[in-house]
């Protein structure tokens, strides 16, 4: 089953932790409070009292050649050795906001697993590596092990670099700006993932996408539909998707593309519902480009706010409808979803208001749009 659905061991054993993670129930508070204790809520912290907590912890950092990679293409970044011994590519010397989150992640297995080694290598491996751990062989208890524990070492390492009531103070200062990663000293996707754990609206997504079409990683705490199959590549994506329209492009240094804010209408069943997201194309620690995307379901915001959310969606889909698929968002909804973004204080919402809306779906072959416009 694994290999017919292009699905690794490892992929799978994420999945009732997604789910688990997804739904409403907060498994990460004693994370949470392991991580806090642990940092004293310091924010930012720095690489020396980082590098202080790991002495305290027993943890000591080894540098290994950082040029070598396996005939994939695999880079691999950090990997623990019991009990006590961190292993980093010296490559992530000019990377301190990577440097910070890999020993942060070790940290946890030390705290969370009294550092037994049973923990996956951090590898940054190329979309559709098929070297990929688990990618062969079955699933066994230890891929589902290593499942686990990597996502609990990820979310106390969010959890001790950007500490839950500080992170939230500070992402209200900066109104949710992803670009604010570096007064705090991590890095984008850090930012976005932990927006989903510690803001007090609970209706978030987040995906980290690679070229041409694979899913690295995702949150569904909003419940909106995978524009993906599994965790492999989607064979028709709809192209409306700014994930997708940014995966598209590939600039070369030092040029930019600036991040992207979509507002978009989606067919639930019979109910449409309206999203916003933010969207940017960045580089891993192999150089490779992948697409950062985090968004928020609107519809609750503006039912809270008092206004008819039902009847602003239909307002916004009946214009992408007149447009083709594309269509400016009409003035009463504009200034309801400006209200709303007012109050949740994230300002790419507002940015979004300034390019028009977009119907998006889950699969091009699905898609309600005229045939000759979905492109």
């Amino acid at each position: 089953m694994l290999s017919w659905t292009c699905t690794t061991a490892q992929d799978l054993g994420h999945l009732p932790i997604r789910a688990r993670l997804c739904g409403p129930f907060n498994i990460g508070e004693i994370i949470e409070r392991a991580a806090e204790e642990c940092g004293k809520r310091q924010m930012p912290l720095n690489l020396d009292a980082l590098m202080a907590i790991c002495r305290h912890h027993g943890l000591e950092l080894k540098w290994f050649d950082g040029d070598g990679r396996k005939p994939s293409g695999a880079l691999v970044r950090s990997r623990f050795e019991a009990p006590g011994t961190v292993w980093i590519n010296k490559r992530l010397r000019r990377q301190e906001e990577r440097l910070k989150y890999e020993l942060a992640f070790f940290v946890g297995h030390k705290i969370l697993h009294n550092g037994d080694g049973m923990i996956s290598p951090h590898s940054a491996v190329q979309a559709g590596d098929p070297e990929s751990p688990g990618s062969a062989g079955g699933m066994g208890a230890q891929d589902v092990l290593y499942a686990w524990r990597d996502f609990e070492c990820s979310f106390f390492a969010g959890a001790l670099l950007c500490p839950r009531i500080p992170f939230r103070r500070f992402l209200i200062r900066e109104a949710h700006s992803v670009n604010a990663c570096g007064k705090v000293g991590v890095t984008p996707a850090l930012v976005m993932r932990r927006m989903t754990a510690v803001s007090p609206y609970r209706h978030w997504h987040f995906f980290d996408a690679y070229p041409p079409g694979y899913l690295r990683a995702v949150y569904r705490g909003n419940g909106i539909p995978l524009p993906w199959g599994n965790m492999s590549l989607v064979s028709d994506p709809c192209p409306r998707w700014a994930v997708f329209r940014l995966l598209q492009q590939t600039p070369e240094p030092p040029s930019e593309i600036r991040p992207k804010s979509q507002i978009s209408v989606m067919q639930d069943g019979k109910r449409a519902r309206l999203y916003c997201c933010h969207s940017l194309l960045t580089r891993d620690a192999l150089d490779e480009l992948h697409v950062l995307s985090v968004g928020v379901d609107l519809l609750p915001a503006l039912d809270a706010q008092g206004f008819d959310g039902e009847h602003i969606v239909a307002a916004v889909a009946e214009s992408c409808r007149r447009g083709g698929g594309d269509g400016a968002i009409p003035a009463d909804a504009t200034n309801a979803i400006r209200a709303a973004s007012q109050v949740l204080n994230i300002s790419w919402i507002a940015d979004a208001l300034e390019t028009k809306a977009s119907v998006i779906c889950p699969r091009s072959g699905a898609c309600p749009r005229p045939p000759q416009s979905c492109a």
